[in-house]
């Protein structure tokens, strides 16, 4: 994905807010043995790239007063409620130089895996994205996680995942994560629906029997010992 950059002379606070307000965002280009290099990049153009997986996952073409420089989205502020972009950094890339990325996770065939179809249940995605160590070459824009071969009550691992050639994970002292976890559905409801009718009316059965006879239910009687008081009352006086 290509796109464009200028070079930025002034710095500062004060040179920054102005650059916003013009409908530019102040940026930063940095490694690969290189100098950091101040930019700005059109507001509304970034903020449409931004959207697209690609630009925050592939080796991007900056392109800079004619010369195409490839680099890797690395961080963007965000202003706290507005639609703004405050701030963003780009590494430069070393063709020999191994790469650190996130890259994402594109699951596909759970609806057709025994799991859903038969036995009641859905695809948990645990995880997302994955970090990945390669060469810049060898980077992918997305992973394939197939689901077709889902089970009840078993997971699927890091492990399971075909990676690209070239491609390792890094799992940051966890072993084998749980990429996928297969839930059952509806478990929870099943005592709800099959409750026992006799029960039922068992509990409905004073309340019945107390509507055919006029006499108050057994809850009931409590409150009405007070007036049957009232009598003797009246003899004392």
């Amino acid at each position: 994905m290509k796109f464009v950059a200028f070079e930025r002379a002034k710095q500062g606070t004060g040179a920054s807010r102005r650059l916003r307000i013009s409908g530019r965002t102040p940026g930063i280009v940095y490694g690969a043995g290189l100098e950091p290099q101040q930019i700005e990049i059109d507001h509304n153009a970034l903020w449409h790239a931004l959207k697209k997986e690609t630009f925050h996952s592939t080796i991007l073409d900056m392109e800079i007063d004619g010369k195409d420089h490839k680099v890797l989205l690395r961080d963007v502020q965000m202003h706290p409620y507005k639609q703004l972009i405050l701030h963003i950094d780009f590494q430069r890339v070393d063709a020999n130089t191994k790469l650190h990325m996130k890259v994402p996770l594109h699951f596909s065939g759970d609806e057709n895996s025994v799991a859903v179809k038969a036995e009641g249940c859905m695809a948990n995605h645990v995880l997302t994205e994955i970090d990945v160590m390669c060469l810049p070459a060898d980077l992918p824009e997305f992973i394939s996680v197939d689901l077709s071969g889902l089970k009840k009550g078993v997971s699927l691992h890091l492990s399971d995942i075909i990676l690209p050639k070239g491609v390792s994970a890094v799992t940051h002292g966890k072993t084998n994560p749980v990429v996928v976890s297969v839930v059952v559905i509806g478990a929870a409801e099943a005592p709800t629906a099959e409750a026992d009718p006799a029960a039922a009316a068992a509990a409905g059965a004073p309340a019945a029997a107390a509507a055919a006879t006029g006499k108050a239910a057994p809850a009931a009687a409590g409150k009405a010992a007070p007036a049957a008081k009232a009598p003797a009352a009246a003899k004392k006086k």
